[in-house]
């Protein structure tokens, strides 16, 4: 979880940096990316561990 959490803070940064500073546009389309990627790998995860061994 924390590195879900890491990623999701790092995607902001790149965004925010990329919104702000002009002529790195390309930092925010990384800072979406980051996220959206972050994003399947925790639906991925806590789908993983949702499930329970049958008996």
């Amino acid at each position: 979880m924390a590195l879900v959490l890491f990623l999701v803070i790092v995607a902001l940064v790149l965004g925010v940096i990329g919104i702000l500073v002009e002529g790195l546009f390309y930092l925010l389309i990384i800072g979406i990316s980051v996220f959206l990627i972050d994003m399947a790998y925790a639906a991925l995860r806590w789908r993983r561990t949702g499930r329970r061994p049958v008996r």
